[in-house]
């Protein structure tokens, strides 16, 4: 049995897994799930501090990525792209394909944005309908500090489309209070189900918007205006994936009854950054860590995948790599939801140890949680 301790997918509970087996009915035709639905999405606002309307899709996260653009861009719409990781890049590509114009804000990969620079920059470059940012870049482990980006991009009202699929739940969220108008999160991380649904926290800002376009969504499926009045109408634009569902309502209550979460997840990943360094291994970043994921340099003298093979074929740990500009160059240990235990992250870093010694590579002291 292989142990994930990937950034996504996590480990998945017991119970979740025994909730997506219930007995199911037909989420078209029976009205009492559209109630279901709609408890499921005021639990999803609860826990993210909104009052705006939530939304759960059946896709993995990208997709809400993706909507978020299909929805609100237009052919000629200029879209501030916030660029400090692969993910935040990516956004651009989605811009484009429906018709958009993006301006790429590039800055630092291994550091946290810098929001001073940025409100220097948008003193003269303001004129963009929304910006899209990364609250967790996966593949370096950079986190932004939405709570003061979100703002400041309101202050020349551009709307603010997150990505927080890596970092909600693990990492503080406020939609609200971070004037975010769109805040996209995926089931396979820190909510530690299976991968396929993504939700979505919509400003009605945001929605008005999508509402009174000039021309009509280019997507479908990525159309988040098709779910506005699903309730009201007791219409959804197409057939829920209900048992995902049920997993994702079991997995959410887990989160709602852990009162330390946000403190497990500090400690751990401080632990995790800490015995790194301790040991004589680079960290990815100088600073903007995220306590969801740590990200850790391969040594030169030592390839990439046969550090992720033998964990995987001698000790039943699967870690990833990472892609684009860090393919081969790091490696990513997931401490997020059912990941973020101390039980597990320790036989994680003790297989590691072990793993780098037979490879040749000299530790200064071997991977241990110190707290």
């Amino acid at each position: 049995m292989i142990k994930l301790m990937t950034p996504g997918p996590t480990q998945v509970r017991e119970n979740v897994r025994l909730a997506r087996s219930f007995e199911t009915s037909s989420p078209d035709f029976d009205l009492e799930f559209y109630d279901y639905y709609k408890e499921v999405c005021q639990l999803i606002g609860t826990l993210l501090h909104t009052k705006n309307p939530v939304y759960i899709m059946g896709g993995e996260g990208i997709l809400g990525l993706e909507a978020a653009c299909a929805s609100l861009t237009e052919p000629g719409d200029k879209v501030l792209v916030i660029d400090n990781g692969v993910y935040g890049k990516g956004f651009g590509d989605f811009v484009t394909m429906y018709g958009g114009i993006p301006t790429y804000y590039t800055a630092d990969y291994k550091t946290a944005l810098d929001v001073e620079r940025l409100a220097n920059f948008l003193e003269k470059n303001h004129n963009f309908k929304y910006a899209t940012l990364v609250h967790c870049d996966t593949p370096s482990g950079v986190l932004n500090d939405i709570s003061k980006i979100c703002p400041l991009l309101h202050q020349y009202n551009i709307l603010t489309v997150v990505d927080s699929v890596s970092a909600m739940f693990g990492e503080p969220v406020y939609v609200d209070d971070s004037n975010i108008d769109i805040i996209c999160g995926g089931s396979q991380k820190v909510i530690s189900a299976p991968p396929g649904l993504t939700l979505l926290a919509v400003s009605e800002a945001a929605l008005s918007i999508m509402q009174n376009r000039r021309t009509p969504i280019a997507s479908y499926y990525a159309n988040i205006l098709n779910f506005r009045d699903y309730y009201k109408n007791k219409w959804f634009p197409y057939t829920m994936p209900i048992s995902d569902i049920y997993g994702l309502k079991a997995a959410l209550d887990n989160i709602a009854d852990d009162s330390d979460i946000y403190k497990r997840h500090s400690q751990i990943g401080t632990a995790v950054r800490y015995a790194v360094e301790l040991s004589g291994l680079q960290l990815n970043l100088e600073n903007g860590y995220s306590n969801t994921v740590t990200v850790i340099r391969v040594p030169d003298i030592i390839n990439c995948q046969d550090i992720l093979s033998t964990l995987k074929e001698s000790y039943h740990i699967l870690l990833a790599g990472s892609f684009d500009s860090l393919k081969d160059k790091v490696i990513r240990i997931g401490h997020m939801g059912e990941n973020c235990n101390v039980e597990d992250v320790a036989l994680t870093l003790e297989a590691l140890s072990e793993t780098l010694t037979s490879l040749g590579y000299p530790l200064k002291t071997n991977l241990k949680l110190f707290f």
